[in-house]
């Protein structure tokens, strides 16, 4: 199973916030498992380096993104992804239609997300992260 993760999520593990700490970093941690694959964005990963940097400093936020970058994969954002979200008039958030056209580029089967009310448009199953433990983990 391929499986993007949005900001929020690479956020909540970047800085610990619980309680969505413990969904995200258990999801995180599936991409040990032969069975799923864990992908995101060159964008989701600007967002959590921005505030990892404001709760723990550059150097920090620097090494953070390192180790989680050498442990998931990287969806490409390419003028294809940025022509697509353009061009589906259901797009409203230019952002969210980025990280969905890179996520269905590389064939992911969901997002997820704490928003998930932002991938409305969505074609792919979008749920959040305690959820997405409930579902395919217990």
């Amino acid at each position: 199973m391929k499986i993007f993760l949005d900001a929020n999520i690479l956020v909540a593990v970047l800085n610990k916030e619980y309680p969505l700490f413990t969904y995200a970093a258990r999801i995180l941690s599936l991409g040990a498992n032969n069975k799923y694959k864990i992908y995101t964005s060159p964008i989701c990963l600007a967002i959590a380096f921005y505030f990892a940097e404001k709760k723990h400093g550059t150097s920090t936020a620097k090494q953070k993104i390192n180790l989680l970058s050498s442990n998931i994969f990287i969806t490409d954002v390419g003028s294809d992804t940025v022509i697509a979200s353009l061009q589906n008039n259901k797009v409203n958030d230019f952002e969210d239609g980025l990280e969905y056209y890179s996520a269905q580029k590389s064939k992911c089967t969901l997002i997820i997300t704490e928003d998930v009310d932002d991938f409305y448009f969505s074609e792919m199953e979008v749920i959040k992260s305690k959820d997405f433990i409930e579902k395919y983990l217990v």
